[in-house]
């Protein structure tokens, strides 16, 4: 069906704005005529397409061609790329059509995008070699991986018109990959909107509340960034700095994991903006000079909070970002963040890879730096082949560090690992035959456990043994996809004897009982021998760490899961896709189902009132039942999209069973606070402790209280109570 006037008249709209966008960009005509060749096939190739929303399809290509040019800052094939990306995917049109009419650059880039959506819609097999193959690209042309960003900023942006699954889905792979790969790649802007959209979709009511206090509280704010700008700008204007200075709220995303992660309020968040200062430099003294002489006239001014100093002008992050970082105290005794950097330096932090490459160009000197490293780093892991596509895909995740240290060698060399990285990750960093060879490690001189987590600044020297060898516990120690990745790929060969003759003992007792092997079988024996899939059984089973004498006993015995008992099943009608595997009713009704098909996760445990999302596992076909604030449900979206379950999961209020919470608590000592405990949570409230462990030091309490509630609103009256208590300094939910 071809589109109405009205849609042409849009569709016009749309593509003039996006001409005006690509002044900055076209060169000559061949740059326009080379845009407009691609647009006119992407309108005729979608003609007649409607999206979800209803809106015409060409809408979607023009908007990503338009992020890319004016919020990634890429050039004209770029724009020809973002414009044709979903043409082979959708329509009739080959890659070798596009090569035909648009030469092997843009053929390829188109490829690579076309395989980037199959990523998450293919089976786990095909994953595993869709997503390597794309993410070579990032070595050869990170254009590709750049414009597959922007297609998924706009979805985002348009992301209300799907339904609720798809939702915890899309939302799910955004913040699990896409919101950290945008920040490696340097895109903070697109980074914070990604997290934001998330957020918004995923947790509606909050989002909104703190959006409406963020607006509330705007003209005071304003105010108050007047009053601490003033005296910082007489200054500047004195030296005759060029600069703009302003004030930038934290995104809602950020003040609200706060909250989660504090369990305070938004009223107790006290750094709620930073001031930021951009400057034009002079030719001399140098930049990093530069910035220090402001940071020196603002110290001038407000005292610095030592501690809060970053100093990312003579150590870059690995994104490329540069900037100084002071926190100062400002008037009325509020502690303020203060951000001072130059223009680059401005446009590295918004525009990332396609600025740090601008102007690496254009630099004298073409010395390899930090993110020339990581994409080394990629595609060096990307060589080894992965056990498996969720395997790939969280070794791939643990590579986008947002937090990161700085270590030396012996011989003074830096080396970035994540926050948290141990001796064995610098091991395994340096050669990977030095981490399998690894038995201690020497730091600042210091002989300590090879597992012993590092901070910035150490100076780490890594201790060998001819024999020693990977321990599969070491996998709990490391935090980077390289180390990681060459454990299991030691472990691997050691184990496939161990899971060959695991399988053939098995299936030579079972077919001594006349038991013929199935997934049930298997299933029962997974749970008994706590193995998360049928090799860790073979393995175990051949290694001797399973024996088989009580085989036939675990067999016949019933299962026993902690069934879910507390929820309600509601089915709605949906237009969703027709490939999709569970069929829904075409009126919407309420069925009640016995419990049999849900299990708690063990991973969040979430109580009755808790908002929650289902997940059916690939394997057991269970519905898990997970919190939807879960880190570990964002990680299964990203991978199993296909398996959220349709239906909305709420908890029924006519049973009255009680659940397990434990709260950690830390406050000021004093006398017969462990009896004011007590009364607040048996005579307040009448709800049953299972455990108390209170330990003091220093005039500090500190410990944990399980108690059996019966759902989340009661938990978190328990919590406000607490909170109220004299001395109290922090309440926290722990499951």
């Amino acid at each position: 069906m071809d589109y109405t006037a009205e849609d042409e008249i849009l569709i016009e709209s749309k593509w003039q704005e996006l001409m005006l966008s690509c002044k900055k960009i076209c060169k000559n005509e061949a740059d326009w005529n080379f845009i407009k060749r691609a647009y006119f096939l992407a309108k005729e190739a979608h003609q007649g397409v409607r999206r979800r929303s209803g809106e015409p399809y060409l809408l979607h290509p023009i908007a990503v061609a338009k992020i890319v040019v004016d919020e990634i800052g890429l050039g004209v094939k770029s724009v020809v790329a973002a414009l044709l990306h979903d043409v082979v995917e959708d329509t009739d049109y080959t890659v070798e059509d596009m090569e035909h009419i648009f030469g092997h650059k843009i053929a390829t880039m188109v490829d690579g995008l076309t395989k980037m959506s199959g990523v998450f819609n293919a089976d786990t097999s095909r994953q595993a070699e869709y997503f390597r193959k794309v993410l070579l690209t990032l070595s050869d042309d990170v254009r590709v991986i750049l414009i597959k960003i922007a297609d998924r900023l706009h979805n985002m942006r348009t992301l209300g018109s799907m339904p609720q699954n798809k939702q915890v889905k899309i939302t799910g792979e955004t913040i699990y990959l896409f919101a950290p790969l945008a920040y490696r790649l340097g895109l903070h802007a697109i980074k914070t909107e990604l997290e934001d959209l998330c957020m918004k979709y995923r947790f509606p009511k909050e989002y909104a509340e703190i959006t409406q206090q963020i607006n509330e509280t705007s003209a005071a704010r304003e105010e108050y960034i007047r009053k601490f700008n003033a005296p910082i700008i007489e200054t500047l204007d004195r030296y005759g700095i060029k600069y703009e200075i302003s004030g930038r709220v934290k995104s809602a995303y950020s003040i609200w994991t706060k909250m989660v992660r504090k369990q305070i309020p938004m009223s107790e968040i006290y750094d709620l903006f930073a001031i930021r200062i951009v400057f034009q430099p002079l030719e001399f003294p140098s930049e990093k000079t530069q910035c220090w002489q402001i940071y020196s006239s603002i110290t001038d001014i407000y005292t610095p909070k030592p501690d809060r100093l970053r100093d990312w002008i003579s150590m870059p992050k690995a994104n490329g970002y540069e900037a100084l970082h002071s926190t100062v105290m400002g008037p009325d005794g509020i502690w303020v963040e203060v951000q001072i950097r130059t223009q680059r330096m401005e446009d590295i932090a918004e525009r990332g890879f396609a600025a740090h490459w601008k102007y690496k160009q254009a630099s004298i000197t073409q010395d390899e730096d930090e993110f020339d490293k990581w994409l080394k780093m990629i595609r060096t892991a990307l060589d080894s082949p992965s056990q498996n596509a969720i395997d790939f895909l969280d070794n791939f995740k643990l590579s986008l560090y947002t937090s990161e240290i700085t270590v030396f060698t012996p011989k003074g060399e830096a080396r970035h690992l994540p926050y948290g990285a141990t001796a064995l990750d610098l091991a395994y960093d340096v050669h990977t035959k030095i981490g399998n060879k690894a038995i201690g490690a020497k730091v600042n001189h210091k002989i300590v456990p090879v597992t012993t987590q590092l901070s910035s600044g150490d100076q780490v020297e890594i201790i060998t043994a001819e024999s020693a060898r990977p321990k599969p516990e070491w996998l709990e120690f490391v935090f980077t996809a390289k180390a990681k990745q060459a454990i299991k790929n030691f472990i691997k060969r050691e184990q496939e004897d161990n899971l060959e003759r695991g399988m053939e003992m098995l299936d030579a007792r079972l077919s001594e009982l006349n038991i013929t092997p199935n997934n049930r079988v298997l299933r029962k024996l997974m749970e008994a021998y706590d193995c998360s899939n049928k090799d860790e059984l073979y393995v175990k089973i051949g290694a001797g760490l399973v024996t088989l004498d009580n085989l036939e006993k675990i067999i016949k015995t019933n299962s026993k899961n902690k069934i879910l008992k507390f929820w309600t099943l509601f089915i709605k009608d949906n237009d969703d896709d027709a490939d999709d595997e569970i069929e829904e009713s075409k009126q919407p009704h309420k069925e009640q189902h016995d419990g049999t098909q849900l299990t708690i996760a063990e991973c969040c445990h979430p109580l009755p009132g808790d908002n929650v999302v289902g997940f059916k596992d690939p394997i057991t076909h269970q519905i898990i039942v997970h919190k939807a604030t879960c880190d570990e449900l964002n990680r299964l979206a990203s991978q199993h999209g296909e398996c959220i379950v349709k239906e909305a999961i709420q908890w029924s209020q006519y049973k009255t069973q009680s659940s397990l919470a434990t709260i950690e608590i830390l406050g000021i000592d004093r006398m017969g606070v462990l009896v004011d405990l007590a009364n607040v949570v048996t005579n307040d409230f009448s709800v049953n402790m299972r455990q108390i462990n209170i330990q003091t030091h220093d005039g500090i309490f500190e410990g944990t209280l399980s108690l059996y509630v019966r759902d989340a609103e009661s938990l978190n009256a328990i919590l406000d109570r607490l909170r109220r208590m004299k001395g109290m300094e922090s309440v926290k939910r722990t499951n």
